[in-house]
């Protein structure tokens, strides 16, 4: 299922990450793991923001994507299914019989 994970840090905490180098090895492993379709960093509220849209194939990945991030980052993380155009139409075309 393509989901869209959400991931915010920490003022402090990040600018302790950057500078110890542990922040761009816990994403380059994360990324390196779900190899998403696409991954956007920016600031959201403040906090330094992470959206990454990734194919989960079981619920058993969440421990294997959040562990990383609380355990390292102190991370805040979102996990939200998201659809496609071309899947929003297909589930349109079922819900309605077309």
């Amino acid at each position: 299922m393509r989901m869209l994970l959400k991931v915010q840090l920490p003022v402090a905490k990040a600018n302790e990450a950057i500078q110890a180098g542990e922040l761009q090895k816990a994403f380059e492993s994360v990324l390196s793991k779900l190899h998403p379709e696409a991954a956007y960093f920016t600031v959201e509220g403040g906090k330094r923001t992470a959206l990454i849209v990734f194919d989960m194939a079981s619920q058993a990945q969440m421990p294997v994507i959040g562990e990383p991030l609380f355990l390292a980052l102190d991370a805040a993380i979102d996990l939200t299914p998201v659809m496609t155009q071309e899947d929003l139409q297909q589930g349109l075309a079922q819900a309605f019989g077309d």
